[in-house]
């Protein structure tokens, strides 16, 4: 079985509860410290087995590091990990899942080797919440429920404003239909894509 590893909880010792983002499902397994073991840290993806355990949570076990070719890399090791810490907080409390999610964050990951990360993270975001039927393409405003005809003001999870109505980035109006359209940042100059990020870290 494939997985990402979404978020580690230490426990007694070196022992450590682990959520895993499967194909269908998040799983909540339980991982014993032993001298012989796999590094264990969010956003590794890893190949692994369970083992029931009727009084506690299914054993992680036989676990394999599935290395990204990118993964010494500093800045990208913490964007990719800021990424699967928001997944986590969406995630967590769902038990079975599209396979959508998995795969998204395998398309991901691949990408990051040769793509600018925040623009690979800015689709991938964008494709989530058409996927979750949460994508404003008809741009009316959420607070006087009125069409935005020009600049468009975007709070948490691209939430449509006038810029008389809230405070948020604002952008061109033609440039995001085409980005919603697209799923693709190159669009953007790098100023709004630093923009979209600091939204994107506001949370899904």
């Amino acid at each position: 079985m494939q997985g990402f590893i979404l978020h580690t909880q230490r426990v007694k010792d070196e022992d450590l509860i682990v959520y895993i983002l499967s194909k269908n499902k998040v799983l909540k397994t339980y991982r014993f410290y032993g001298l012989r073991h796999s590094s264990i840290l969010n956003g590794y993806k890893i190949d692994f087995a369970t083992e029931d355990n009727p009084s506690f949570l299914p054993r992680l076990k036989d676990v394999l590091h599935m290395g990204f070719l990118w993964i010494t890399q500093r800045e990208k090791m913490f964007l990719w990990q800021e990424f699967i810490r928001l997944l986590y907080a969406h995630l967590k409390d769902i038990d079975e899942l599209d396979n959508f999610y998995f795969e998204l964050l395998d398309e991901c990951a691949k990408k990051f080797l040769k793509q600018n990360p925040k623009r690979v993270i800015i689709d991938a975001y964008i494709q989530i919440l058409e996927f979750e039927g949460r994508l404003h393409k008809d741009f009316i405003c959420f607070s006087c429920d009125e069409k935005i005809d020009r600049e468009v003001t975007l709070l948490r999870a691209f939430l449509p404003a006038h810029n008389v109505c809230a405070l948020g980035y604002a952008f061109q109006k033609d440039k995001l239909k085409i980005f919603y359209e697209n799923k693709n940042s190159s669009i953007f100059e790098d100023e709004e894509i630093e923009k979209l990020y600091h939204l994107i870290k506001e949370g899904l």
